[in-house]
């Protein structure tokens, strides 16, 4: 397997092909950060469950994939910081995903949370990702 510079994006692009190529779960290289990011998609709906498997020598994080009438949850997906061009954000700042039918993902001083909810306490951060 190769080194990556960021695991992040590895996981938002596993995620993405997964629902692309109609598969039920995936499987990603288990961190705190990528458990944080399926917790907020699975509190937005866009999927169903997310687990910590222990049982190989690493932890891997297993994503199960929602669909709703044969279709994905998730349409696309941006990845917005970048390890060489970092976004940071005020509360104010904070862009709406498609007038509002997507969500940002935000690494605020309190921890990830959906874009919304880091506007309504008021707080900014690094902009990580917007999904729709």
């Amino acid at each position: 397997m190769a080194v990556l510079s960021d695991p992040l994006s590895d996981f938002l692009t596993r995620f993405k092909n997964a629902c692309r190529a109609e598969k039920e779960q995936f499987s990603a290289p288990f961190s705190k950060m990528k458990a944080e990011v399926a917790r907020i998609l699975k509190e937005e709906g866009y999927i169903w469950s997310y687990e910590v498997d222990t049982d190989g020598p690493f932890p891997e994080l297993k994503v199960k994939v929602k669909y709703v009438d044969g279709r994905p949850a998730l349409t696309d997906l941006r990845k917005e910081s970048k390890p060489g061009r970092r976004r940071y954000v005020g509360s104010e700042d904070i862009p709406k995903v498609l007038g509002g039918l997507g969500i940002t993902i935000v690494s605020t001083s309190r921890g990830l949370m959906a874009g919304h909810r880091a506007k309504k306490e008021n707080i900014g951060g690094e902009l990580l990702a917007s999904v729709w």
